[in-house]
C-alpha cells in the first residue's frame, strides 16, 4: 500500500479505489488504520474506503514535531485533497475524532457526514495526565511491553477483555500497540496529553453527524459524548452497550450500524 509525503511526513494508507462516494476512517492513539478492518470490509462494496495512518503510529514515519492536533488535521485535509476523496464521510475514533471535529469546522468542503466514536472536544483532564505522562516515560525508555498490561485496560471494556471467545483478538491488539515505534508513539501522547479542547468550534459544524461511545469506556467517559451532543447541531448519539474506547474492534456492527444511519442522513 502507498505512502505519500503530506507537511514533512510520510503517511502511510490503504485505498480501496473505485468510483463510489468516499468514507476516511481516522484511527485513535497506539493503533493505527487497521482498527477499522471490519469497517472497510462492510463498506467496501458499496464506498470507496481509506484508511491512514496518522504521523508516528502504525507504518507511517516519525518526524521530529507535528504531533498536534492542528497539524494531523492538516495532514487529514491533504490526504483527502491528494487522493480526491472529498467532500467525505468521515469517521474518527478517540484521537481520530479530535481530527474530525476540527476538519468539519474549518473544513467543511472536505467533509459530508461526520460519525464521532468514543472522542471528546475538550482537553485532556488534569487528573489523567500525570497517570499517562507516567505510562509514556516508561514506553519511551524500557518499551510498550512493560506497560501494556495497564494499557489494555483504558483500550478496552471488560467485556472485551473478559470473552475468552476474543482471547487470541486481545493478543493481536496487545501486539499492534506494542509493534508501535517507541519514539513516534510517545510523541503521539504528548500530542494527546498537552491537546487543546475545541468545544468553541463545535456549533460551526453543520452536516450530519453522529456520535458512539462505550457504555464501559473509562478513558472518554459517555459524559463526554452527551456534551458533544449538546454542542453540534442536530447530532445523533448512540450507547454502544459491551463496548470500551476501542469501539470498532470490540462492537463492529454496532458502529458499522451508526455509520451507516450517518451517512443515510447526507441524502
Amino acid at each position: 500500500m502507498p505512502k505519500i509525503n503530506l507537511n514533512g511526513a510520510q503517511i502511510y494508507y490503504t485505498d480501496t479505489g473505485g468510483q463510489a462516494e468516499t468514507i476516511v476512517f481516522s484511527h485513535g492513539l497506539l493503533f493505527s488504520g487497521a482498527m477499522f478492518e471490519a469497517q472497510v470490509s462492510h463498506f467496501k462494496n458499496r464506498f470507496r474506503c481509506i484508511t491512514f495512518d496518522h504521523r508516528g503510529q502504525g507504518k507511517s514515519g516519525v518526524t521530529a514535531d507535528g504531533y498536534d492536533m492542528e497539524t494531523l488535521t492538516a495532514d487529514a485535509a491533504a490526504l483527502i485533497e491528494h487522493v480526491q476523496a472529498g467532500p467525505c464521510h468521515f469517521v474518527g475514533l478517540s484521537m481520530g475524532g479530535f481530527v474530525g471535529m476540527r476538519l468539519a469546522a474549518q473544513r467543511p468542503d472536505l467533509i459530508k457526514t461526520l460519525t464521532l466514536l468514543d472522542t471528546s472536544a475538550g482537553p485532556e483532564p488534569q487528573e489523567n495526565r500525570p497517570k499517562y505522562r507516567s505510562l509514556n516515560f516508561v514506553a519511551r525508555w524500557i518499551g510498550l511491553w512493560a506497560v501494556i498490561g495497564r494499557v489494555m485496560p483504558i483500550m478496552f471494556g471488560h467485556t472485551f477483555l473478559n470473552d475468552a471467545s476474543r482471547a487470541e483478538e486481545k493478543k493481536r491488539w496487545a501486539r499492534v500497540i506494542t509493534r508501535n515505534h517507541r519514539i513516534g508513539i510517545t510523541r503521539a501522547v504528548m500530542g494527546v496529553i498537552n491537546r487543546r479542547g475545541c468545544a468553541d468550534i463545535l456549533n460551526q459544524i453543520e452536516l450530519p453527524v453522529g456520535i458512539g461511545v462505550g457504555d464501559e469506556d473509562v478513558a472518554t467517559v459517555p459524559l463526554k459524548s452527551e456534551r458533544l451532543q449538546e454542542g453540534i447541531k442536530g447530532a445523533e448519539l448512540v450507547m454502544l452497550n459491551g463496548a470500551g474506547h476501542s469501539s470498532s474492534i470490540e462492537t463492529p456492527s454496532k458502529v458499522n450500524d451508526l455509520i451507516e444511519q450517518t451517512i443515510q442522513r447526507s441524502d
